[in-house]
């Protein structure tokens, strides 16, 4: 499963919490493992049309003692919970199906779902199927994290006049916190993740020829990720050292030089990374500046171990480039479920993240089983760009690749005169 139990299960105990819920999708699915592509964008008034722009409010329980539950956005996406690890599924409203012929014979998953739509409902909003779940378990008048970054201030309003006994406490950074650490099923989904995207990204732009529109790469990106079972995230390049891009047309020149950088999603985990894609060999002042890159991302990646500040890592990489006199900022951020998780590698702010349930400083420490990027990037104006980012699993001594991911030279299309 995606959810870590154990560290969850820490945090409630050390903040007094009996139970936490989540209420946006992503974290929806982070408690459970139930994914359907529509709850992140259907809006009330795409149904009713004059309604609010608010997508419909699923939430997910996981008590400090007892059984996990759900509360589906809508009876019919019920069966995407067949598999699930969390058992206790709760629907609202009626399912709207046709019942007027006899069924044909169903496997025991799917007769459960079967005989949990065919009732009569118990509810009929998911805020009460939220409430029944809570009152089951004797947590009504409990103390509960609630994930309000994914409520509007009107469905709060509601959850809290539907629970008048309880004392709701804003969790939203704290499971950002509790996501950082991942799980071996996490991790095992961000290395397949990270195998489709190098393969196919390698594949596309080593098919490149001068004179080709980089949308052509994309496209090939794209394509070969669908064959893998993965969904695009991002495909961006560098223009001429003008930015980052995803959308003009750019035609490839036999000597452009550019940043790259990708990314996947496959079963709710993503992939990020990057390299410098060059049509031909680099000059001698882009070399120098790609082997500081690389000094840069070692020095980050040596410095990367349980214990070290978030911050040490960005200033072990910012050390060697400040040396060698260029305009970078190397940084680095996790990854997971969003493309970019806690922590991020960044120099110290002085910023604290808090809710109601956590208050720490915002340069965290590195912890194990986290996965982390580590990134130097490089743009210059009018010539051309520079790229590297890898991502790492934190081990009890330093760290391992994620993948394989050389980063040792530019990417090349095959047959370039810069191999």
């Amino acid at each position: 499963m995606l959810f870590n139990t154990e560290r969850a299960r820490a945090y409630m105990r050390d903040r007094g919490l009996d139970g936490l819920i989540a209420t946006s999708p992503v974290n929806i699915t982070y408690f459970t493992d139930y994914f359907i592509w529509i709850d992140g964008l259907m809006k009330a008034y795409m149904v009713r049309p004059g309604a609010s722009a608010d997508l419909a409010q699923g939430y997910a329980l996981f008590p400090l003692e007892g059984d996990p539950a759900l509360a589906v956005t809508g009876a019919m996406l019920a069966v995407n919970g067949v598999d699930l690890w969390v058992k206790d599924l709760r629907i609202s409203g009626d399912s709207g199906l046709d019942w007027s012929l006899p069924p044909r014979p169903l496997s025991d998953r799917m007769d459960r779902i079967y005989h949990l739509l065919q009732g009569t409902p118990d509810y009929i909003t998911t805020t009460q199927a939220l409430v029944g779940a809570l009152s089951d378990r004797g947590l009504a008048a409990g103390t509960l994290g609630v994930e309000t970054d994914g409520l509007t201030a009107d469905r709060y309003r509601q959850l809290k006049e539907a629970l008048p006994d309880a004392r709701l406490l804003d969790c939203s950074n704290l499971i950002r916190l509790l996501r950082m650490v991942k799980t071996r099923d996490e991790i095992d989904r961000l290395t397949l993740a990270a195998e489709i995207s190098e393969t196919a990204a390698m594949t596309a732009m080593e098919q490149a020829r001068p004179g080709d529109n980089v949308q052509e790469v994309v496209h090939r990106f794209r394509a070969e990720l669908g064959t893998q079972g993965a969904d695009l995230d991002h495909f961006a390049f560098g223009v001429h050292g003008l930015g980052i891009a995803t959308e003009p047309d750019f035609i490839l020149g036999d000597s452009d030089v550019e940043y790259v950088d990708w990314g996947c999603r496959y079963r709710s985990c993503y992939s990020d990374t990057g390299t410098t894609f060059a049509m031909g060999p680099l000059s001698d002042d882009m070399q120098v500046r790609f082997d500081t890159l690389r000094a840069s991302m070692d020095a980050g990646l040596a410095a990367i171990r349980p214990g070290v500040k978030s911050s040490a890592v960005q200033a072990a990489m910012q050390e060697v480039v400040d040396e060698a006199g260029f305009a970078m900022y190397p940084h680095g951020h996790g990854v997971g479920m969003e493309v970019r998780d806690y922590p991020v590698l960044s120099p110290d702010t002085g910023l604290r993240i808090s809710d109601d349930c956590v208050n720490v400083p915002s340069d965290l420490p590195i912890e194990e089983d986290m996965v982390l990027n580590v990134e130097a990037p490089l743009s210059l104006a009018g010539v051309g760009s520079l790229h590297l980012e890898q991502s790492v699993v934190v081990t009890a001594s330093g760290s391992r690749p994620l993948t394989e991911q050389r980063r040792d030279g530019p990417v090349f299309p095959l047959g370039a005169s810069g191999q």
